[in-house]
């Protein structure tokens, strides 16, 4: 079982979480005011970190459930965030609704810190999260993704491979355009 790292424990990421654990993986989670309450998570095993670089520093896959683009930048790029304490070969799965433009800027950033990227923006709702029935879209080498399915599995149905990184992040935004004509 795989070491996860998550951060954003909001509701789609508390039902994230919970699948993880549940499926048996060691779940390290960041501490943050977003959070839904973490007491269950901890019950079932999860444990928690104060910082990002905490967090990379014993996760072989860190999971990113934020609101969006600067989030993930913050977390990943700010000081003592994640890739200050990113070990080689970590994978970042970038969950959240983010611009594809910034999503190839952080891989960037992460590829040259020895880390691994996919963008695997996710659709429905916290309900589905919970049981573990969300869709993803995802984008990145199609290698890695094979290598990740399985962990994805724990709580998504519907895993697309979408194309290269940002291609996750780009078919959300077409799905998002399309609801709102």
């Amino acid at each position: 079982m795989a070491k996860v790292g998550m951060v954003g424990i909001g509701l789609m990421g508390h039902g994230i979480a919970s699948n993880l654990v549940k499926h048996g993986h060691q779940l390290t989670v960041l501490e943050h005011p977003g959070n839904q309450p973490l007491e269950s998570l901890k019950a079932a095993g999860a444990t928690s970190v104060a910082s990002g670089a905490a967090l990379a520093a014993q996760a072989d896959v860190i999971i990113l459930c934020v609101t969006g683009s600067p989030q993930v930048e913050a977390v990943l790029l700010s000081e003592g965030g994640v890739l200050e304490g990113l070990r080689p070969g970590t994978v970042i799965i970038d969950c959240s609704t983010a611009i594809p433009s910034s999503t190839v800027k952080v891989a960037q950033a992460v590829t040259e810190t020895g880390g691994r990227f996919l963008d695997a923006p996710m659709t429905r709702t916290p309900k589905e999260a919970a049981e573990g029935r969300l869709n993803l879209l995802v984008g990145g080498d199609a290698a890695l993704f094979e290598e990740c399915k399985p962990l994805l599995a724990c709580f998504a149905e519907n895993i697309t491979h979408a194309g290269p990184i940002g291609a996750g992040h780009r078919m959300k935004l077409l799905q998002i355009g399309r609801a709102h004509v």
